[in-house]
């Protein structure tokens, strides 16, 4: 009798073992895409951002360098979990041009560039790790 009460103890350990790895391996993925990069995809299903778009990840900003045509509006996504600005200028030189004020995860900014010229722009909180530049022409 004793070894049947064991034997049933062991398969209960061995499920609930079960149980606990397979939800474990669903919440390091940090999504449902199945990409293991810990973000998630913007609507359309595409992994990299959009037209127009600048994503906050990994510290850093995606793409770094972009052109657009005069009367474009580019917004930023914060794709990152932690705090990031967009703020244009360079570090210890910020412009008033624009400036995103904090942005948590997941939190957009958009700015309309109505002039031609390069404008560079950096993260106040990570400004020698994230910087970039929107050329308008």
């Amino acid at each position: 009798m004793q070894i049947r009460k064991t034997h049933k103890w062991g398969i209960f350990v061995i499920a609930m073992l079960s149980v606990m790895l397979i939800g474990f391996s669903f919440a390091c993925d940090g999504d449902d895409n199945g990409d293991d990069n810990g973000y998630s995809t913007d609507p359309n299903g595409n992994n990299q951002p959009g037209e127009n778009e600048v994503w906050m990840q990994n510290t850093a900003f995606v793409p770094s360098e972009l052109t657009v045509s005069t009367g474009t509006t580019v917004t930023w996504v914060n794709k990152d979990a932690f705090t990031h600005t967009v703020t244009s200028g360079a570090a210890g030189n910020p412009t008033d041009l624009f400036d995103s004020g904090n942005m948590g995860e997941n939190d957009t900014f958009s700015f309309t560039f109505q002039s031609e010229g390069t404008f560079p722009y950096f993260c106040k909180i990570h400004p020698n790790q994230m910087t970039g530049t929107i050329t308008v022409e």
